[in-house]
């Protein structure tokens, strides 16, 4: 199975200058655990989980000032609609990290997430061996 099969095709993009309320709200919103942040004027493409949320409001800093720029992840490392989910997977356990944007030639077309590959990859490896 590929990445394109299972990835969310919702894509929420913000700018740099949304505060982290804004974002949770609009991930929230969305029932989405990450945002592509866009901007143009420095580093294009990096991305924003619920974690990066967690960890700020998390330790005393203030959802309503604090900008998604400031806890943007810019060392992406992106996926392609054709890789396997087997190579999604090993990107995110090498990196560290849960969600992967994906990459076409016109820009990201979805974001992929551990949750996204276990909801594959369950019904097909959880099955007992005596319904095979």
């Amino acid at each position: 199975m590929l990445v394109r099969d299972a990835m969310s095709t919702v894509v929420l993009t913000i700018g740099p200058a949304h505060t982290l309320r804004q974002a949770a709200r609009l991930m929230s919103a969305r029932r989405i655990g990450a945002a592509v942040v866009h901007d143009p004027d420095t580093c294009g493409l990096g991305i924003i989980t619920e974690r990066d949320i967690l960890v700020a409001v998390g330790s005393g800093q203030d959802p309503d000032i604090e900008t998604a720029g400031a806890h943007t992840t810019t060392d992406v490392v992106f996926a392609s609609p054709l890789w396997t989910l087997d190579e999604a997977a090993g990107a995110m356990t090498h990196g560290g990290f849960r969600h992967l944007i994906v990459l076409d030639d016109d820009g990201p077309v979805g974001i992929v997430s551990v949750r996204d590959i276990i909801r594959c990859w369950t019904p097909a490896r959880q099955r007992p061996a005596e319904l095979v």
